[in-house]
């Protein structure tokens, strides 16, 4: 029986929060909505897998990789492209097989790729991190933010970053929207998108994260230009007005280590939340009976768009 959670968002109306993929994962991330597919393609970082599920059949398959996955992101001509280690590859689900791109910070060994999403005209946006050294410890300013081209060069964007992650673009693509979690906060930038080049000058901030909010991790989009964040450890997802700097809705989830989220379904009117097991104690886990669940969000009375695909 799916796990129901009903709140009220901030005009009253009813929100249902339900559990979609029961299967628990360690470190759920990115989820990308596959219109031509009907179904939610996410990542399990920690246990090394991109996972398919299908909203019609609910049938859930994944691929295990040969490293940690820190995103995926759908690619035109069909498959996914994903960043792996750190490596930018190919993914063709028919056969499971995976064909190497380009590999980034070969001097840095401790560094993997984290959270990634493709922007308006087809370009592969990914960051990387420092993994933790022994808990709650890492190297400092040790990410950064790189761009796939459809060509399949490199470039990179943003330095000196700790954890990139959430990232998605303004309605008219002029700024660029970004989260370095541990800045605890929601950056935007001027962004051409002819050319796919960030203006690091005009870093400004959005929205600096409450102390009960936690810790921000992915990120989308809606059609009304709002964002909503996920907050790791903060067990909520809110909705931002990137105009005014304002937090303007709350919706508390049934676990706390949300990870991300998307919007999806026929009219982009459902949000797909994921989040982890991973991080939380014996003590913690029995009192979690969802952490590492998938989450369907319906009523929040706004729409996502559509996700872009890769065009290389």
């Amino acid at each position: 029986m799916l796990f129901l959670w009903f709140l009220y968002n901030w005009t009253m109306s009813s929100i249902r929060i339900e559990t979609v993929v029961k299967e628990k994962n360690r470190m759920g991330e990115c989820p990308v909505w596959e219109e031509r597919e009907n179904s939610l393609v996410f990542v399990d970082i920690n246990s090394q897998k991109v996972c398919r599920w299908n909203s019609l059949s609910k049938e859930l398959q994944c691929v295990a990789l040969d490293a940690r996955v820190g995103s995926v992101s759908l690619r035109q001509c069909g498959g996914y492209v994903v960043t792996v280690g750190t490596r930018f590859a190919f993914l063709n689900w028919e056969d499971q097989s995976l064909v190497d791109i380009t590999e980034v910070e070969l001097d840095k060994a401790n560094n993997r790729f984290n959270d990634g999403k493709v922007d308006p005209m087809g370009r592969y946006f990914a960051g990387t991190m420092a993994e933790e050294t022994e808990p709650g410890v890492r190297a400092r300013h040790q990410g950064a933010l790189y761009t796939l081209f459809p060509d399949c060069s490199v470039m990179k964007q943003l330095e000196q970053v700790d954890i990139s992650n959430g990232l998605d673009w303004s309605l008219d693509h002029r700024t660029f929207f970004y989260i370095d979690s541990l800045a605890y906060a929601v950056q935007a930038f001027s962004y051409d998108v002819h050319t796919g080049k960030i203006d690091c000058s005009t870093c400004k901030p959005v929205y600096k994260l409450e102390k009960e909010e936690a810790m921000p991790d992915g990120m989308c989009i809606d059609t009304e230009g709002k964002l909503w964040v996920a907050c790791i450890d903060g067990g909520r997802v809110i909705r931002i007005d990137p105009e005014t700097g304002k937090r303007i809705q709350t919706v508390k989830m049934p676990t706390p280590r949300i990870t991300s989220c998307c919007f999806g379904g026929k009219d982009y009117s459902e949000m797909y939340v994921t989040s982890a097991y991973d991080g939380l104690d014996e003590a913690a886990l029995a009192k979690e009976p969802h952490a590492g669940e998938i989450f369907k969000i319906t009523g929040l009375g706004v729409k996502g768009i559509p996700q872009h695909y890769f065009t290389g």
